[in-house]
């Protein structure tokens, strides 16, 4: 069994039926603190906020018609009637004015033409002032926010959104008080019900502090050989606070890091204690961050929309974690996962086998996939994770601490202490730099839809640099280029049904889309399904036209015994009147195998 101190996803403790889940991974170095630099980052465009600086001249726009859109000698004329001059004509007709000694009273100058009836509009001339790095101290260290090889993209994407007015929740160990995160903190919920493993002596409550995971050896029983859990103690890994760091740790403050969506907030939920975290516990804590109702438990008033569960064990994924998760999904809340990191298929790793979550993997410095991260066709993207080798010296020595994901810490070895930064690795620490990624998504485009989010991040992601054998998803999430395609995809968007529809053995059934989107359909009509089965060879699906006509998705297998179908179809459905009612048709030719359609969707232009 993996410790919470190897390798960064807090995962699943499967000595204790109990018990179903614990951080994915995590490595500190053996030193106090990083004593390592990172090449200078790239700086990124201007920011529009920089509105503010002064400004010596206007810029006037004359409506149609008039003499001064058209003469120069007239806008010259007008200028100097209201005490200025024209500098010059732009390409656009519009005219630049300058102020001259009119600068301290401009506010009455850009009145007068205001008020002047041949003016369309006038602004001011803006001085912009490149959109200088976050000053804040370990920023330079963040290679996964900025480098050019494997580093997300993300300074060029804060220029038009920073996450402001959306909650991520972070369903974790709960929170260590940090200074770096004091301000985006929300109220929380502490959803451990077990009281003795809570450590606070009361099981659920209001208080999401973290009181500490650590352990001894041996005391979360015996694996399946018979060997202790954990092999040896383990101190407190303030997992929580680490990955709410990389999601929205306050930036520009002159202080640590910068966060991704640094304008979000962050609503810690702690689910994870002493030897792991139950189910049943994780999927309140689901149901409670996305608004839905959790009984004995205040209403949640900031409700999410992220969630980020950098958790899991090996399982197959329950019908209490889909039945949450798709819950979170219809309240608009996008369930954005950790990957695992036992470098084996993420099928076989639950919540990151669910229907309609994002499954991040993790990637190095170097652009590869992490060495300890799980893989397969189930991942959606990857991002960085980080990848601290260990030496073959001292025991735990880290030899490459640089390269691993840094972010809020504490130094309490088991209770909490001083605050700090250290650097983790793991698809723990993927997960929050895609989390980020959507809550700046969802900033920006409040209506986009869960799905609407993963494909976006999806489409826009970049070939990992390096290599990845087994899947990567679509490859590394690439911030700056995502949050640019928001406004340019097509306003209808993405249709959906999130409607579980249960697959009937060795029977057809169908699940609805309606469309009002007018002309034709695409020649490069996207069908994205998501179905949840035992063995998906022996499923035929067609996406049925409002005429009848059936377009095959796929064909049944009897050599495919893998589970679930989580893919993206193109069909050219360029004859098809894109408006009316659609069908996804699935047909189970043999029996002794379950499932349901748990979701689907369409993007008709």
């Amino acid at each position: 069994m993996e410790g919470p101190h190897v390798n960064g996803l807090r995962r699943t403790s499967v000595c204790a039926a109990a018990v179903s889940a614990a951080v994915f991974s995590i490595v500190t170095p053996a030193t106090a603190g990083p004593a390592w630099a990172a090449p200078a980052p790239v700086r990124s465009q201007p920011e529009p906020a920089a509105a503010n600086y002064p400004f010596e001249r206007l810029i006037v726009g004359y409506k149609p018609g008039t003499a001064e859109a058209s003469s120069d000698a007239a806008a010259a004329d007008d200028a100097q009637m209201k005490g200025m001059s024209v500098h010059r004509r732009m390409a656009s007709g519009a005219v630049v004015v300058d102020l001259g000694a009119k600068t301290t009273n401009a506010d009455a100058v850009i009145q007068s033409f205001k008020d002047d009836p041949d003016v369309a509009y006038v602004e001011p001339d803006l001085l912009m002032q490149p959109f200088a790095d976050p000053n804040d101290t370990e920023y330079s260290r963040q290679w996964d926010l900025f480098e050019a090889t494997a580093g997300m993209n993300v300074p060029g994407a804060w220029p038009s959104t920073t996450g402001s007015g959306v909650t991520v929740a972070v369903i974790d160990t709960g929170y260590v008080a940090h200074s770096d995160l004091a301000d985006r903190v929300v109220a929380g919920y502490d959803f451990v019900s077990d009281a003795a493993r809570a450590r606070d002596n009361n099981g659920r409550d209001a208080n999401a502090a973290d009181e500490g995971d650590w352990v001894a050896r041996g005391e979360c029983g015996t694996d399946a050989s018979g060997k202790p859990v954990p092999a040896a103690d383990q101190g407190s890994s303030w997992h929580g606070t680490h990955v709410a760091g990389t999601i929205a740790a306050s930036t520009n403050n002159a202080r640590g890091i910068a966060g991704i969506a640094h304008g979000a907030k962050v609503q810690p939920l702690r689910v994870l204690a002493k030897c792991g975290g139950a189910t049943s516990d994780i999927a309140d804590a689901i149901t409670w961050a996305s608004g839905g109702a959790v009984s004995g438990v205040p209403a949640n008033q900031t409700p999410a929309k992220v969630v980020n569960m950098s958790l899991g064990g090996r399982s197959s994924c329950s019908t209490t974690y889909q039945i949450a998760i798709t819950g979170a999904l219809s309240r608009g809340t996008t369930v954005v996962v950790a990957a695992g990191n036992s470098n084996l298929d993420v099928a076989n790793f639950t919540p990151a086998n669910c229907g309609g979550v994002i499954t991040v993997a993790a990637s190095s410095r170097e652009g590869n996939k992490a060495y300890y991260s799980n893989f397969g066709a189930r991942i959606d993207v990857a991002a960085p994770g980080g990848e601290t080798r260990r030496g073959t010296g001292t025991p735990g020595t880290v030899t490459t601490p640089e390269n691993g994901i840094l972010s809020t810490l504490n130094a309490g070895t088991t209770v909490p202490g001083a605050e700090n930064y250290q650097p983790y690795q793991g698809t723990s620490m993927a997960a929050p730099h895609v989390a980020g990624l959507a809550a700046l998504l969802v900033a920006k485009k409040p209506a986009l839809t869960p799905v609407q989010v993963k494909e976006l991040i999806k489409a826009n992601a970049r070939p990992l640099p390096g290599t990845c054998s087994g899947g990567c998803g679509a490859g590394l999430a690439d911030a700056t280029k995502t949050v640019n395609a928001v406004h340019t995809a097509p306003p209808s968007g993405t249709l959906e049904n999130t409607t579980d529809v249960a697959i009937v053995d060795r029977g057809t059934v169908t699940s609805p889309i309606t469309s009002a989107v007018p002309g034709n359909a695409s020649a490069a009509t996207k069908v994205g399904v998501d179905i949840v089965h035992s063995y998906r060879g022996d499923l035929v699906i067609d996406l049925v036209a409002p005429d009848g006509t059936a377009y095959r998705l796929k064909d049944a297998s009897s050599s495919d015994s893998a589970d679930n179908v989580v893919a993206t179809y193109t069909v050219d459905a360029s004859s098809e009147v894109a408006a009316g009612t659609w069908q996804l048709r699935v047909q189970d030719l043999y029996s002794g195998d379950t499932g349901y359609i748990n979701a689907w969707n369409l993007t008709l232009r």
